[in-house]
């Protein structure tokens, strides 16, 4: 790997930390370009050939990431999360959750609340009954 590639490589990753340490702000690519010392389209360009996918989509997801753990660590709202994490609507980041998980935030969190008994004890608790 030649000189020029590693420090494409991390300008690229100072972005992506700073993606990842500030998912909740509002991240655009003229900022992500500065922090990167690039320009903007070099930037996207760059990016996507890096990591396999847009800088806005790297953000979706890192964001969604977040409200998938609090969504099964929290009671907090829907709304509260969305807005915590970083979307600007519900509309949104319902949309996106959805694109990414596959399904809606509210079943998300219905189907992980399910999975929170241990296996073993779901597993006993299923069994058939011997007696008949």
């Amino acid at each position: 790997m030649g000189r020029a590639t590693e420090q494409t490589n991390r300008r690229m990753l100072r972005a992506r930390d700073a993606m990842d340490r500030a998912y909740a702000q509002p991240l655009d690519v003229p900022t992500l370009a500065r922090i990167a010392h690039v320009s903007e389209a070099h930037f996207t360009r760059t990016f996507r050939a890096t990591f396999g996918e847009t800088p806005h989509r790297y953000l979706q997801r890192r964001r969604v990431e977040r409200a998938m753990f609090l969504l099964r660590e929290t009671d907090r709202s829907v709304t509260d999360i969305c807005f915590q994490v970083g979307f600007g609507s519900l509309g949104t980041f319902s949309r996106t959750f959805r694109s990414i998980v596959g399904r809606s935030p509210r079943d998300y969190r219905k189907g992980a609340a399910a999975l929170s008994v241990p296996t073993c004890f779901a597993m006993a608790w299923m069994r058939p009954s011997s007696s008949g």
